[in-house]
């Protein structure tokens, strides 16, 4: 029997609809959209989320529990009512200059929700595995720009691929550069001195991981074991609070 109540993937799941709720609430979000049926969609999610926690049935069983379908069909309807596909595009053009770091630090929370609901099942489908780095989406991603933190000299501030989306993330590992294949963990945002970044490079030793194996978007192979220690660590962080 699998313990459930204790999956970091599950317990993570909750916790980004928290930070949802928390965001949506204050967002200072502009143009149409329907902030109350957000809101009514994710509080839904929470009974959904506590049926699969204390299911204690296997991961891959819990793909195919209606838990899991009202999840992703919530999820979807809560993309709707932020305003279709290009809702973060027309957040972002819309906010005032004054307002838009926040805007954007609001789109990329919201951006995590989405994702660590709309993966889930992908994670569960891993099976049987008792770490803190299963409750994120790690993918293998190409960096398609660099550029020099506007604020800090000793950050990058790049643009990756990964496939279905780009992120953007801020590293500290100067020698990083456009084409390196990199292991990004898909992490809450992070806003360093006014970049948002929306996830962290892999690395372990002399930095960043720049020749991952693995296609773009998919589960990155061959990574040493202590690269992944701090994506472990800020996991532990987030669920404690």
């Amino acid at each position: 029997m699998w313990d459930t109540s204790k999956d970091y993937r599950l317990l993570v799941a909750e916790k980004s609809v928290e930070l949802f709720l928390k965001t949506v609430e204050h967002a200072k979000f502009k143009g149409k959209w329907n902030k109350k049926g957000a809101i009514q969609l994710a509080k839904e999610m929470i009974p959904e989320l506590q049926a699969m926690r204390y299911s204690y049935i296997e991961p891959k069983e819990l793909i195919e529990t209606p838990q899991m379908k009202a999840l992703k069909e919530k999820a979807l309807g809560i993309i709707e009512a932020l305003g279709g596909e290009e809702w973060h595009h027309k957040f972002i053009s819309l906010a005032d200059k004054g307002e838009r770091e926040k805007v954007e630090e609001a789109v990329a929370k919201v951006r995590f929700f989405l994702n660590t609901i709309l993966n889930l099942d992908k994670r569960l489908r891993l099976g049987r595995i008792n770490d803190p780095v299963i409750a994120v989406d790690i993918k293998v991603g190409e960096v398609m720009s660099v550029a020099k933190h506007p604020n800090a000299n000793r950050l990058l501030v790049t643009n990756v691929n990964l496939g279905e989306r780009a992120v953007t993330v801020v590293t500290n590992d100067l020698s990083v550069k456009e084409g390196n294949r990199v292991a990004v963990a898909l992490l809450p945002p992070a806003n360093f001195r006014g970049i948002v970044s929306e996830g962290m490079f892999l690395g372990a030793g002399e930095g960043v991981l720049k020749d991952v194996k693995g296609e773009i978007g998919g589960l990155p192979k061959g990574i040493p074991l202590e690269a992944f220690n701090e994506t472990r660590n800020l996991v532990e962080a987030l669920l404690k609070g």
